[in-house]
């Protein structure tokens, strides 16, 4: 029986993680802020992860095999876990975003011509330039200055690079795809976004020549994180199903779904489009993972079932 910690795993495919590692027959324990207890059968500690001090008091002489931290966000809170969990755990797993490889979040132009998956090895989070003096651990502050969609993919990057400079444990970074399914329990509410719409007759705003991009069901990433957990690799992993889709793929399939047709409004340079529609490709290649022998899903299966589960709740 392996001893698993999850750091965060309150919510949407944190609470599938946890169930499915107390159900394999792992001790998990859930470690948060103490807003959410954690299902039966699963352990409890509470403790801000930002402070140190009470993050170490919580913990007390535990060790275990393997930590998944399901809410890192800028490198303060990578450092911390670092010096925390140095001698404490065998394996440390850190759920990451494609939105590393986002073009619009990296220095210099991007590629208008570059429409192929990226690969793990074209992103060196320790190698790369990161923007100087941002104001970590305040992601407010960074979201201020950067804008939230750059400020969420910089901090992965740089809590990637922390974790990656001089390791102190076994280390994996999950770069996941875009997450649905899950009904109620996606609080992003993008896929809804796309039910609603399209149900109502309501234009979707994209762009006129859209790029693909990868998505993943909450189900199989859960699986994917508990399954990564018990392996022995290291390095960065990209998540996704196979099948990478556009907008506009993925509205006519919400379409068929809901007996209706999508009206669409192409968003002019530099609109806000809808969610999921991209001038920029970074969709994922998820080759290493299906090489260390994890067998993903294709979206063309579960991607109705997940827009019938948000109608119903619509």
């Amino acid at each position: 029986m392996r001893k698993i910690l999850v750091i965060g795993g309150s919510r949407y495919f944190g609470k599938s993680l946890v169930t499915r590692a107390r159900d394999a027959g792992d001790s998990v324990t859930v470690l948060n802020r103490g807003s959410t207890a954690p299902p039966a059968g699963v352990g409890h500690l509470v403790a801000d992860r930002d402070d140190e001090d009470r993050l170490r008091a919580a913990l007390g002489p535990r060790t275990f095999d393997a930590v998944i931290d399901q809410i890192c966000y800028t490198p303060d809170q990578a450092a911390v876990a670092r010096r925390v969990f140095a001698g404490r755990t065998g394996r440390y797993v850190m759920t990451s975003t494609m939105e590393v490889y986002d073009p619009a979040t990296l220095p210099g132009p991007a590629d208008p011509r570059r429409r192929e998956p990226v690969a793990e090895e074209s992103l060196d989070p320790v190698a790369l330039a990161h923007p100087p003096g941002l104001p970590w651990p305040d992601r407010a502050e960074a979201e201020r200055l950067l804008g939230p969609a750059r400020a969420y993919a910089e901090g992965k990057r740089q809590a990637e690079a922390v974790f990656l400079r001089e390791p102190a444990f076994p280390y994996v970074s999950v770069r996941t795809a875009h997450v649905l399914g899950g009904g109620p329990e996606d609080f992003t509410g993008r896929l809804a976004h796309y039910v609603g719409r399209i149900a109502d007759g309501i234009p979707v705003d994209v762009h006129e020549a859209p790029y693909a991009t990868s998505f993943i069901h909450h189900e199989e990433i859960a699986e994917l994180l508990h399954w990564a957990a018990g392996q022995s690799f290291t390095g960065p992993l990209n998540a996704a199903s196979h099948g990478a889709l556009d907008v506009t793929a993925l509205c006519e399939a919400v379409a068929e779904r809901l007996g209706r047709r999508p009206v669409y409004r192409i968003a002019g340079e530099g609109a806000a489009a809808s969610p999921f529609s991209f001038d920029r490709g970074y969709a994922l290649d998820n080759g290493r993972a299906a090489r260390l022998g994890f067998c993903f899903g294709r979206i063309a299966d579960w991607l109705p079932g997940a827009i019938t589960e948000v109608a119903q709740v619509a």
